[in-house]
């Protein structure tokens, strides 16, 4: 749905890393790759929207970190789902109101096209499964909120499994590339509620960070799953604008951690 104004295909984008046993369930890294977001019909602010070529940070950190993989010879099996399209206003886009079906069969209304980046997520999320992950990690670009929220120097982690976040956590503090724990509490889930599908796909002002990891907890019912908002740490704005490299640090530590 997303794709449907782009002149450029959506593509699916996957990659494995098996540096460890044949048997050994991978760890699933999944990465969002909006290579130019408009926000489409709903569509930004000219100011500023050419730093939306950054939107495509979650999936560049997947790439990084697979390459982090191979050059140290990682002992484990490492899968890199990316999800790529651009978020374009036109004719044929996506409209506010429209509902579409995901890949794990639930509805979804759409009420902001500008929060596009869930909508790619939840399927690559619902694919990664076919790979029996021990865990998956999603990492976006995904909320303004997030930077409001947390600044520029950690990124927002959300979970359904404690040790998991423990884990990133740990890798956080040890490669100074940190992350900080948001609640994902059931209350929050009505923030979601639609009168024409089993959700939408925004929850309001309030704390956007949590409710767009609420609505990609859906579609994780089945996986040890965490997902890191890195809109605060992926790149820089203004005068000394460009990508950082973050979180590549903050995974590969944690793979190097998992090794152990």
């Amino acid at each position: 749905a997303v794709a449907r104004a782009a002149r450029e295909p959506a593509k699916l984008i996957t990659l494995e890393y098996r540096g460890g046993a044949k048997a050994a369930k991978p760890v699933v890294l999944v990465g969002k790759g909006v290579t130019f977001d408009t926000g489409g019909i709903s569509i930004k602010p000219a100011a500023n929207m050419d730093e939306m070529k950054y939107d495509m940070s979650g999936a560049g950190s997947v790439l990084g970190t697979l390459a982090a993989c191979a050059a140290l010879k990682l002992p484990l099996n490492v899968v890199g789902v990316i999800p790529a399209t651009e978020n374009m206003p036109g004719g044929n886009a996506v409209k506010p109101g429209d509902i579409v079906t995901s890949l794990s069969g639930q509805t979804i209304e759409i009420l902001n096209t500008d929060a596009e980046g869930r909508l790619i997520l939840c399927d690559a999320l619902t694919y990664s499964e076919r790979f029996k992950p021990e865990v998956v990690i999603d990492i976006a670009t995904l909320t303004g909120a997030c930077v409001v929220a947390l600044g520029k120097h950690p990124s927002g982690v959300l979970s359904n499994d404690d040790p998991l976040t423990e884990a990133l956590h740990a890798a956080g503090e040890e490669s100074g590339d940190r992350v900080w724990r948001l609640p994902l509490w059931d209350e929050y889930q009505e923030q979601l509620k639609s009168n024409f599908a089993d959700m939408s796909n925004v929850g309001g002002r309030e704390a956007g960070t949590i409710t767009a990891a609420c609505f990609l907890w859906r579609f994780t019912k089945k996986i040890r799953w965490a997902h890191l908002d890195i809109a605060g740490t992926a790149y820089r704005t203004g005068s000394n604008k460009g990508s950082t490299g973050r979180p590549v640090p903050l995974l590969t530590q944690y793979l190097i951690n998992s090794c152990e």
